[in-house]
């Protein structure tokens, strides 16, 4: 049975890393644009939000480009699939901590707070291993490494921790990857993960046909 053809949209915000999202996309026979047109975007099959920067940045251009309100109207009432990256998981909660108090996409209820390193470097960079939650990890699926890459110093705390799919061990565990619905998230970057991350896409891929 061969698999639907998915059109998706790589949501540009002016926050870095969206054109190595989308050739890791077109590496793995996915048709993905670039773009931040509303029409478009009110035609993807799938939605992508990467973000590398400060929280506070990210809603702000969000806002400025009038991409808020659409990305609400797909995924929560239309329930598009959606895939948020680093800052793009970050920008789901209600409200982020880095460099004052910001309101973000209240997309899931909880906070982004600053990561509770102890002794260890921030910002945490580079690959670390992840650990799928049982239950609701299907996007791990077949992933023998799980070593992915992340460059991050602020984490997600969701109210409700059942929809975390994955962890990680930096100072303190958080949450490496979250799964609610139509809505999925990583904190690592896919793109920069080698094998690991090009599985983790296809898995999106394959999870998001019973939405299209």
């Amino acid at each position: 049975m061969t698999m639907k053809v998915l059109n998706g949209i790589i949501i540009d915000y002016e926050m870095g890393n969206v054109a190595s999202v989308a050739k890791t996309f077109e590496k793995i026979g996915a048709s993905v644009v670039v773009s931040r047109k509303q029409d478009e975007i009110s035609r993807a099959d799938f939605l992508v939000l990467p973000g590398v920067g400060a929280f506070g940045d990210g809603m702000e251009n969000l806002k400025r480009f009038g991409l808020a309100d659409i990305l609400a109207q797909r995924v929560l009432e239309e329930k598009v699939p959606f895939l948020g990256i680093c800052l793009g998981m970050q920008l789901l909660t209600d409200v982020g901590y880095e460099f004052g108090e910001t309101r973000g996409l209240g997309f899931i209820k909880g906070k982004t707070v600053k990561l509770d390193a102890g002794s260890l470097r921030l910002p945490h960079v580079g690959w670390d291993n992840v650990e799928p939650v049982n239950g609701n990890s299907r996007l791990f699926d077949g992933i023998e490494d799980k070593n992915f890459y992340f460059v991050h110093s602020y984490c997600v705390r969701p109210d409700d921790i059942a929809i975390i799919s994955a962890t990680c061990d930096y100072g303190e565990r958080f949450a490496a990857g979250i799964q609610r619905d139509n809505i999925f998230a990583a904190q690592f970057h896919p793109e920069k993960s080698q094998h690991s991350g090009w599985k983790f896409l296809e898995n999106f891929l394959k999870q998001i046909t019973e939405y299209a």
